[in-house]
């Protein structure tokens, strides 16, 4: 049964697509955030519907949609550079196979990103897609949110609805990215016009917002955490009252400390012995053995170069602390010695199988974007102005994206596709606006009746 619901809808959502193309986009958007081919038991797992929906998308722009006002973006030319070079380094990659399945999906993300700000023709379009990203990512965590204030989760253990741990489905993703779309959230419960922010809009936004902030708790990853700081932070830009927000914030988290599970505050309290932490001391063994690699493969490696990493590291073990009569507890090192263990960071990610020119395009890609995205929450301050929804979607879009930067410090997710459909909505939102700046300098000045313009 609830593989027909999925059909059905999907139908129904391909076919109001043919009337109007851009409905295809979000339907893409959709399925590749959600995946409903991982939610249902055979019949959509036996039919590729992200190609069939992604080229519907494409089909329908270019035979159906007006792209007068469509712009090709200098950020687009790096997506594409990035695109190119992955495909390149892929066809040398140390481990071809394992290289290929990656490169089956990378493409279709950075190929995605680089068309999808030539659909971002209206503002209604902007929103619409952000309401989509929202909406997704928001089925998967609104289970999560559930089920942690039920009582469930765990580092590794909150059911997100599959068993495959990829993806948004993945416990620091979904994290990082539940987080990323808060301040996006409180954008639509002033400036959004699909849904007017009444009160039933501002209702479901807070509880949004509330179960966002509750998926870090029940991953119990540290990363979600970190990413909630940064988002406090950065939400001082726009407080009036400084000190009174941080008082509220600071009293907020000691009444919540209380009702934390054991397993998160277990969790968080090895943020601080890195050298005890086995995940931890992994990390930096493996950080330490890409910088060696890219000294010697200054291109990179193709995707998965990890599988090639030998890594030894120590830990600190504490002997004898279990409560029994005998001598006091002791703390010795313990070597261990693995293989093949990943990146664990988008940016050693990108260094080990992309070279340092690889590194540098995505690094490019995204502080571009964090530039444009402070320059338009300047420009465009004036809550009261034709375009005061510009500088605070702006300030949402930047704040998202550096959440995602910090996030993906810790997780190997250079190439998560959510975050290249916000950079499509980055440059979308910035190609817009510069139009109807030229469109506004091009006009011709009203002058009173019976005087001359000048010219």
């Amino acid at each position: 049964m609830r593989d027909l619901v999925f059909v059905a809808f999907l139908a129904a959502f391909f076919g109001m697509g043919f009337r109007r193309p851009f409905l295809l986009v979000l339907a893409y958007v959709y399925i590749d955030i959600v995946s409903p081919q991982r939610l249902t038991y055979l019949l959509l797992n036996a039919v590729p519907i992200s190609l069939i929906a992604v080229a519907l998308a494409v089909g329908g722009w270019l035979l159906m949609d007006d792209k007068a006002d469509s712009r090709f973006s200098p950020r687009q030319g790096l997506i594409i550079a990035l695109l190119l070079y992955c495909w390149g380094t892929t066809m040398g990659a140390d481990f071809p196979l394992d290289a290929k399945d990656k490169w089956d999906w990378v493409w279709k993300c950075l190929a995605f990103a680089a068309f999808l700000p030539l659909t971002l023709r209206t503002k209604l379009r902007i929103e619409a897609l952000l309401l989509f990203m929202i909406l997704s990512a928001g089925t998967i965590i609104i289970v999560g949110g559930i089920k942690t204030a039920a009582g469930g989760g765990g580092y590794g253990q909150l059911d997100l609805m599959v068993n495959n741990n990829s993806g948004l489905y993945e416990g620091s993703t979904i994290s990082t990215v539940a987080i990323a779309i808060v301040p996006l959230i409180a954008w639509f419960m002033r400036w959004g016009t699909i849904f007017p922010p009444d009160w039933k809009v501002k209702g479901f936004c807070l509880c949004l917002i509330f179960a966002c902030l509750l998926i870090p708790i029940g991953t119990s990853t540290r990363t979600g955490t970190l990413c909630t700081v940064l988002v406090v932070l950065l939400s001082l830009r726009n407080a009036k009252r400084k000190v009174l927000y941080v008082s509220l914030i600071a009293a907020a988290g000691l009444v919540a400390i209380p009702f934390l599970p054991a397993s998160f505050t277990d969790r968080m309290s090895t943020i601080k012995s890195h050298d005890a932490d086995e995940s931890a001391s992994t990390r930096l063994a493996v950080w330490q053995w890409t910088m060696d690699y890219a000294k010697a493969h200054p291109f990179g490696g193709g995707f998965e170069a990890y599988r090639g990493n030998h890594i030894r590291y120590a830990i600190k073990k504490t002997v004898g602390a279990d409560g029994s009569v005998g001598p006091a507890p002791a703390i010795t090192d313990q070597a261990v010695i693995d293989k093949a263990r990943g990146y664990h960071s988008a940016y050693f990610e990108m260094l080990g199988e992309q070279g340092y020119m690889g590194l540098a395009l995505w690094l490019a890609i995204s502080l571009i974007g964090l530039f444009r995205m402070e320059v338009l929450r300047r420009r465009y301050r004036d809550p009261d102005g034709e375009f005061g929804w510009a500088g605070p979607l702006a300030a949402a879009l930047q704040t998202a994206h550096l959440v995602y930067l910090l996030g993906a410090a810790f997780i190997a997710i250079a190439f998560q596709p959510f975050v290249y459909m916000l950079i499509g909505a980055q440059i979308g939102l910035d190609s817009y606006l510069a139009r109807r700046r030229s469109e506004t300098a091009k006009a011709p000045m009203r002058a009173p009746r019976g005087q001359a313009v000048a010219v």
